[in-house]
């Protein structure tokens, strides 16, 4: 399967939910790069550079649950069992 030819019509909720997540993460990178910038001590750096982790970490959950509960639902519903390995690498890409 190849993901860049697909899409997903997502509900207008989810899709600000995902938007507004991701404006967070995008502020706090920008927090991290204007620490850096400004000579900002090392450990008070790697701490905000966890906070985004755990903030892209969270977000991911979040797309993959959606994800799960529509489109790999709906696929194996339709009969396209292939989903499923598609789903599998999905994981284990995420779980490296």
């Amino acid at each position: 399967m190849e993901s860049e030819h697909r899409h997903k019509l997502r509900p207008e909720e989810e899709k600000k939910d995902l938007i507004r997540r991701l404006n967070r993460i995008e502020g706090q990178i920008r927090g991290i790069r204007r620490m850096v910038e400004e000579d900002g001590y090392c450990t008070d750096i790697l701490t905000q550079v966890s906070a985004a982790t755990a903030a892209l970490n969270s977000f991911n959950k979040e797309l993959l649950a959606c994800h799960i509960r529509t489109c790999v639902v709906q696929d194996i519903q339709e009969g396209r069992e292939e989903t499923i390995d598609d789903l599998l690498c999905t994981l284990q890409k995420l779980m490296k």
